[in-house]
């Protein structure tokens, strides 16, 4: 189905809440670099918060109340190397469930788009 969206692609939601799951768990809380940004996150809510948006993202439906990616960042000063390892983090995560790669160049093609509204917060 060539009009297909990714996230009909990869499963909808439910599929997206597990790679969300596994992004955080096996990858982002383990790495040195970038875990401690999350020290404070309730993970419960910041895990519903990203599966929506990275839903939305991938041309679900726009269920995404968050703040803006500005607001989400301000105070962070995310750098571009930790800017990096996120977007590695989530390629890993979705090559982890079997999403092509050239499906997975999307995806962070979309994330990169972002990236003047995260770093240096």
């Amino acid at each position: 189905m060539a009009d297909q969206s990714l996230y009909e692609k990869f499963g909808g939601e439910e599929t997206i809440g597990k790679v969300v799951d596994y992004f955080y768990d096996e990858l982002v809380l383990k790495d040195p670099t970038v875990k401690d940004f999350f020290i404070h996150t309730h993970m419960e809510k910041q895990r519903k918060h990203q599966t929506k948006f990275i839903s939305f993202a991938l041309g679900g439906p726009n269920q995404y109340t968050g703040t803006s990616m500005a607001a989400a960042h301000k105070g962070m000063n995310i750098q571009p190397e930790q800017f990096q390892a996120i977007a590695k983090h989530l390629h890993d995560a979705l090559a982890h469930f079997g999403v092509a790669e050239s499906d997975i160049e999307q995806v962070i093609a979309k994330v990169a788009t972002l990236k003047d509204d995260i770093i240096y917060k």
